[in-house]
């Protein structure tokens, strides 16, 4: 049976992204401690960190530190924050956020939408540009300021599709 992360990548349930490639995708939670606060997540469904290959987890650690720089220069704050804690959700999951302070991590400071909540974030069409601070996280993360990412719902095999776009250049 497929995890609600796994139906995100696929389309299948709405999601705000941030980044995708052939190995992972970033995108915002739904409970977020700050402003900002993505997951950084596999494609491959593993339940756990310590059950992931080696490849695996080096390429997350990566995309989370690309997503955690920018999340510094666009949030204005002194650090990106890194939990792995692997509740929640049985997909192995990152959690990247701007933090001004330890408490930042807590999970008790997580914010739980309601469901109207819910609806107007992900209400929208899936093709629709995503504007404010995480499509400039986005763009940012993949080192082009200024450029937008479409569309805002990744492919489920593979990233084609998935490159900036092209602003009159």
């Amino acid at each position: 049976m497929s995890t609600i992360f796994t139906k995100i990548i696929k389309g299948e349930i709405p999601g705000r992204f941030v980044w995708a490639d052939e190995i992972c995708v970033a995108f915002a939670t739904i409970e977020p401690h700050t402003d900002g606060h993505v997951l950084v997540v596999p494609r491959l469904e593993v339940d756990s960190y310590v059950d992931a290959p080696d490849d695996v987890v080096a390429h997350l650690a990566v995309v989370a530190k690309r997503i955690g720089a920018t999340q510094v220069r666009v949030f204005e704050v002194p650090r990106a924050g890194l939990v792995v804690a692997g509740y929640g959700v049985d997909h192995l999951h990152l959690h990247v956020l701007p933090i001004r302070c330890e408490e930042d991590l807590s999970f008790s400071s997580a914010r739980h939408p309601e469901a109207s909540e819910l609806r107007r974030r992900h209400g929208a069409p899936a093709g629709r540009p995503r504007r404010g601070r995480l499509g400039r996280v986005r763009a940012h993360a993949y080192g082009q300021r200024g450029a937008r990412v479409a569309p805002t719902l990744p492919p489920s095999s593979s990233s084609e599709g998935w490159g900036l776009v092209d602003e009159g250049r």
